[in-house]
């Protein structure tokens, strides 16, 4: 696990870490999950392998989650307090960045709704869904820097970071890192 890359915002970190995010240590993970919470393969199949079936199981009681949402599961055996599971876009759908954004949004506010200081993202939807990498990384960063600008004093964030287990979506979040550093700094 290493951190690549690190943006303060006042009293706000968003962190770039490479690594496998059923390994961290934050108050809540989230889950790139299908709309019927099947988590069988990706990052989903990790989590509830490394997390145990009570995940899968209270995922089933929740049952059927539109594109763009998100809902919260205790985090079994992880290490993290939760996971928020969100369904991002299909490629193929339509209007996928927009699906992409808010899913983005909803898992902040979901946090926040629930005290949250530190949460922990993968690349929603770039993976079986198909989301292209770069624009998954250009939107989750700008989604978040949003989100810190017109909720600064009214999350419990502390900590947003983007945990990516491979080299290739990983290159594409750290050009979105140094892109982006002027800009984020500037807004605060």
């Amino acid at each position: 696990m290493s951190t690549i890359d690190e943006l303060k915002l006042n009293d706000k970190i968003v962190r770039l870490v490479k690594g496998d995010i059923t390994e961290r240590n934050v108050d809540v993970i989230v889950n790139a999950a299908n709309s019927y919470l099947k988590h069988g393969a990706g990052v989903a199949g990790a989590i509830v392998r490394k997390g145990g079936s009570i995940i899968q199981q209270e995922s089933d009681k929740i049952g059927y989650v539109l594109v763009g949402s998100a809902v919260i599961t205790t985090s079994g055996k992880l290490p993290c307090n939760a996971v928020i599971h969100t369904v991002g876009p299909r490629m193929g759908q339509g209007n996928e960045d927009k699906k992409l954004r808010t899913a983005v949004q909803s898992c902040l506010r979901l946090a926040t709704d629930k005290g949250f200081k530190s949460i922990s993202m993968p690349a929603i939807s770039s993976g079986i869904f198909g989301f292209p990498k770069d624009r998954c990384a250009k939107i989750l960063l700008e989604q978040t820097k949003s989100f810190l600008e017109n909720n600064h004093n009214n999350t419990s964030l502390k900590v947003i970071e983007f945990c990516i287990f491979d080299a290739e979506t990983l290159g594409y979040f750290k050009t979105e890192f140094d892109n982006s550093r002027q800009s984020l700094k500037s807004s605060y």
